[in-house]
């Protein structure tokens, strides 16, 4: 019996077939938001002396793709999580800093705290998907997502916040923002293949003890926040790293029971990351390439620009849960411990 039956149809996977309508909504919202828009058009981020981008857990991931975004545009950009900011890195919190401050639920412990401690002191663009939030009501510019209500685990917000940090990177850079609508319609076809996707890795990760995740540039953002995606919504044991840092320390505990899923990327490393799945299968373990123009099923991705790749490459992430849950007879992204906003720091 193929193994896509078992998935339990929960809230967690009606959020993931709910993605396409989700970004939809959120490209419409930001493209409504013309007062916002021209507050960041007015904004001039070479007056700061650097930009600081915070969130905490899949919000902080989600970042990567912007911060790389900036630095190439000749800014100083810095990622930090927000914890580490609020207790270790205050003195970044200046008049000459810009913050970019991510947070679904804009209500987050360490989002309210930060909050708190600036007091207005460095301005702050807030990203956020809740509009009554601390962080949109106390923000110097909120920029809302409105991807709707999500029950669980990150997956929908994060593919919105993944579109609504392209589409701020393009205005602080002084761009009119291109995300292609197209690959939204990417998504869509894609998930709608979700049965195939699943009974394919169903017999990849059978036996698979540990998941690790790899990836460079623009891609980190979906080896982060994978990596916790599997944890939270399928209690399988994952990590998410830099495809060079794999290479320092887990390349030595390959064997049969480990899987990795490493991210092509863009041009600029993608022979490289071939490399590293083709070295994980010599040494014994189970290595899969995601990309453009790999085998057509769960790890082709939709030809897309270098903006909407970061938000492709989570759609296989999505179908792993959904699979390990469908091998455990469980249903992915069903709490048991953890909650949607984390209150304590």
């Amino acid at each position: 019996m193929p193994l896509a039956t078992k998935v339990i149809q929960g809230n967690y996977f009606k959020d993931l077939l709910d993605q396409p309508a989700a970004l939809a909504q959120t490209l419409k919202c930001l493209q409504g938001q013309l007062e916002t828009r021209a507050k960041l058009r007015d904004l001039e981020p070479g007056r700061f002396r650097r930009i600081i981008l915070t969130g905490m857990g899949s919000s902080l991931h989600a970042l990567h793709p912007l911060n790389g975004q900036l630095i190439a545009q000749g800014y100083t950009s810095l990622l930090a999580e927000t914890s580490e900011l609020i207790h270790y890195m205050r003195g970044l919190l200046l008049e000459d800093s810009l913050v970019v401050a991510v947070s679904q639920s804009g209500a987050s412990a360490e989002t309210v705290r930060l909050l708190e401690l600036n007091q207005g002191c460095t301005p702050v663009i807030g990203v956020t998907n809740t509009p009554d939030s601390p962080l949109a009501r106390q923000a110097t510019i909120p920029l809302f997502m409105d991807a709707g209500p999500e029950f669980t685990v990150s997956c929908k917000t994060l593919l919105a916040t993944l579109l609504a940090l392209s589409w701020l990177g393009d205005l602080l850079c002084k761009k009119a923002p291109s995300f292609p609508e197209a690959a939204i319609d990417g998504v869509e076809q894609y998930l709608r293949n979700w049965k195939s996707h699943v009974n394919e890795l169903c017999p990849i990760l059978d036996g698979i003890r540990q998941i690790f995740l790899a990836g460079r540039g623009a891609s980190l953002a979906a080896v982060g926040s994978g990596g916790l995606t599997i944890k939270e919504s399928t209690h399988h044991m994952a990590e998410g790293m830099s495809s060079a840092a794999f290479r320092h320390g887990p390349l030595e505990i390959l064997d049969e029971t480990t899987f990795v899923l490493i991210f092509a990327g863009d041009r600029r490393t993608a022979e490289l990351n071939r490399k590293l799945a083709r070295d994980v299968e010599a040494a014994g373990g189970k290595a899969a390439l995601a990309g453009e123009d790999v085998a057509p099923g769960v790890f082709r991705l939709p030809v897309a620009s270098d903006c909407a790749r970061p938000l492709l490459e989570t759609l296989p992430v999505q179908m792993i849960t959904l699979a390990l849950a469908a091998l455990d007879g469980r249903e992915a992204g069903s709490f048991v411990r953890a909650t949607k906003v984390t209150t304590t720091e």
